[in-house]
């Protein structure tokens, strides 16, 4: 049960999460795989192996797999910039191999095990450049590799093997190794490559909401600035009427009743000039949030595709209206869904009512219509006579249905 937790719990993270979980899986399974091959090597020479030889080939074998898991696991997070380089964890292990390999050698120089075909050392070998190349500078892990490569060649010469032998086994070796340490390499590229994209994405999403927060304190303060300035010089100038004191009082009280009918004035145009500002702020062209749906789905890599053949000769208020059903919507593809595709239709059904739709695929949360921002969606359509409802599948699809009445307070 505890596997089907991991696979469910897997299946509902990110996309990020999900492919930084499948990549270090998959380094893994190289672990996994190494084991296998000593497994089966030690299965093919067994008739020819004494039992100490055998059980010296499989510590060897544990020791080197164990050791790649907790190498390569250390070596991903200092690539992926989670964790320092660990420079004595790969000196260790770069020893044990080496450590490994001259057990194995000595074990097949006296006898327990077979000198033709045991191919153990050459699996050490191979599997030591994975760390490695995940951890170091290209240059430098060449040389680190190349010191078990270098080994395997040595070895086999100490057991008497021919030259030609020797350099066809080193060259395989060494094959063998580049290839392993480019693959392990590569994929830990493309995951800091993503990682890098996620956070790109994200800071761009704050500068959009940065410069929107300073587009509308920039027109708060060009309406209102002046006003409220006009406000504190008239508020202080019948101050001071007031206390200048009986002398004259009523011209006195005659400029301080034109002062304050002036503050009165100016505060109630202030008054209808910021509801104009947020008025404008709070309004949402269906056009424009249309549009603007397409760019920011496309740039976040959604194909946008969008009908709104029934968006002409409709009302202010269902535009308004609709506009904020599109951005809400658009909002919750890219927060709550790994889409790659979305459709918004808006079409006109008889009698008298619209209706949009928004589609798209990849949603994660089961409970997304329970959101805030839906609610109120609803209350904003339930003004018009119209209403909000959201399905979704266990395919990944969710669908968001806004339906208005064009007649009436419409």
């Amino acid at each position: 049960m505890r596997w089907f937790g991991w696979w469910e719990s897997s299946r509902r993270a990110s996309q990020l999460k999900r492919v930084h979980l499948y990549t270090a899986a998959s380094l893994y399974a190289f672990c996994a795989a190494e084991a296998a091959l000593i497994v089966f090597g030690m299965a093919r020479d067994a008739e020819e192996s004494a039992v100490w030889g055998l059980a010296v080939a499989g510590l060897v074998g544990t020791a080197h797999v164990a050791a790649s898991v907790v190498a390569n696991g250390a070596a991903l997070r200092a690539y992926l910039g989670a964790g320092p380089r660990p420079d004595r964890l790969l000196l260790g292990y770069t020893a044990l191999t080496l450590a490994g390999m001259a057990a194995v050698f000595v074990t097949m120089a006296v006898g327990g095990l077979p000198k033709e075909s045991s191919t153990i050392p050459v699996y050490l070998a191979v599997y030591s450049a994975a760390p490695v190349a995940m951890a170091l500078p290209i240059r430098q892990g060449l040389r680190v590799a190349a010191l078990p490569v270098v080994a395997v060649g040595l070895g086999g010469a100490a057991l008497g093997a021919t030259a030609v032998a020797v350099v066809i086994v080193v060259a395989a070796t060494a094959a063998g190794a580049v290839l392993m340490g480019a693959l392990h390499r590569t994929s830990a590229w493309t995951l800091r490559v993503m990682h890098r994209l996620d956070a790109a994405r994200e800071t761009e999403a704050r500068l959009a909401v940065a410069e929107e927060r300073l587009r509308f304190g920039r027109d708060l303060h060009d309406v209102l600035g002046r006003n409220l300035s006009v406000i504190a010089l008239k508020s202080e100038l019948a101050v001071r009427l007031a206390r200048r004191g009986p002398a004259g009082s009523e011209a006195v009280a005659d400029q301080m009743v034109a002062q304050m009918t002036e503050v009165q004035r100016i505060a109630r145009e202030s008054q209808a000039e910021m509801r104009e500002v947020v008025r404008g702020y709070r309004a949402a062209d269906l056009h424009a949030e249309l549009a603007g749906a397409r760019g920011v789905l496309e740039a976040a890599g959604i194909s946008c595709h969008i009908e709104d053949s029934a968006s002409s000769g409709l009302p202010a208020q269902v535009q308004s209206a609709l506009g904020w059903v599109v951005r809400e919507g658009t909002t919750n593809v890219l927060r709550h869904a790994d889409a790659d595709r979305c459709a918004v239709r808006l079409r006109r059904s008889a009698p008298g009512r619209v209706v949009l739709v928004m589609e798209n695929n990849g949603a994660r949360s089961p409970a997304l219509g329970a959101g805030s921002g839906l609610a109120g969606l609803r209350e904003r359509l339930a003004a018009l006579g119209g209403s909000l409802t959201t399905a979704a599948d266990a395919g990944g699809s969710f669908r968001l249905t806004a339906e208005v009445r064009l007649g009436g307070d419409a």
